[in-house]
């Protein structure tokens, strides 16, 4: 009798196995995140920290600034002009042929400065530096033989997580600023001239649009935005990258991630301007 009875439990927690697949799956994916928030807050901690920016650290933090700004800060300022000259001229093109050209530079000013050069610069950044990053600090685990409680330990938190997640931070605010400032000096070109007689009319449309609340709200979003493609990769050279795991698949799961949380950050700003 016992026997059968045991029998039995061994069926019923057989069949029970697929129901609990997917909610092992959704505690496996919120367990991905909040290992992801708390190395974040770790390394905002860190960032916070005098000691974080002795002289040991600083040369490592120098070099990883200048590698996450200087080789993209030139290739895309010159995209962002070229297709703010493209954006900016069939904006006005069309405003006129419906009669609306009262409206075409708050138009663009929301279209390509609060949303698409934000969004642009943290993609940049992440593709030509973070996921490299990212993968670098794969290799130098798999060359060091270290395991995750390693990578989490003081000193590769401050000397080689710290430096690359500050520049890649560095590196979207840098780009969004610049970018930013060369998309208002083409607008006012490409719909008053060279002319300055119009300088003050356009600077009263740019602040009127840009009041506290959509300054605030275009902060707080380019903010997240180089938060997120900085953290993100990083993240998942720590946590995703164990000895063999492949490092496609690392950078795969970093890319949906870093979708997903640019998506929702973009969704909530619309939110906040729109609503």
């Amino acid at each position: 009798m016992v026997r059968l009875d045991s029998n039995a439990d061994a069926r019923d927690a057989w069949t029970s196995l697929p129901r609990l697949a997917p909610w092992r799956a959704v505690a496996g994916w919120l367990a991905g995140w909040w290992r992801v928030i708390h190395l974040g807050a770790v390394l905002l901690v860190l960032a916070l920290s005098p000691s974080s920016y002795a002289a040991r650290q600083r040369p490592q933090m120098a070099r990883q600034l200048v590698l996450g700004t200087a080789p993209t800060l030139a290739g895309f300022t010159l995209l962002s002009a070229f297709l703010s000259v493209v954006l900016i001229r069939i904006v006005i093109v069309t405003a006129q042929s419906y009669g609306l050209s009262q409206y075409a530079l708050e138009m663009v000013v929301r279209v390509l400065v609060l949303e698409l050069i934000p969004l642009a610069g943290a993609l940049f950044v992440a593709l030509r530096y973070s996921l490299p990053a990212g993968a670098e600090l794969v290799g130098l685990r798999r060359r060091l033989g270290l395991d995750t409680a390693a990578m989490r330990s003081r000193a590769m938190l401050a000397g080689e997580l710290l430096p690359r997640v500050a520049a890649g931070v560095f590196a979207v605010l840098m780009l969004a600023g610049v970018s930013c400032v060369v998309a208002l000096v083409i607008a006012y070109v490409s719909i008053h001239g060279l002319t300055p007689w119009a300088l003050a009319g356009y600077t009263r449309t740019v602040g009127h649009i840009f009041n506290p609340p959509v300054v605030l709200i275009f902060s707080l979003k380019t903010l997240a935005f180089s938060v997120t493609v900085a953290l993100i990769p990083i993240a998942s050279a720590v946590y995703d990258a164990p000895p063999g795991a492949s490092r496609t698949r690392v950078e795969l799961r970093a890319l949906v991630r870093m979708f997903v949380l640019l998506l929702l950050v973009e969704i909530a700003s619309l939110m906040g301007n729109y609503y």
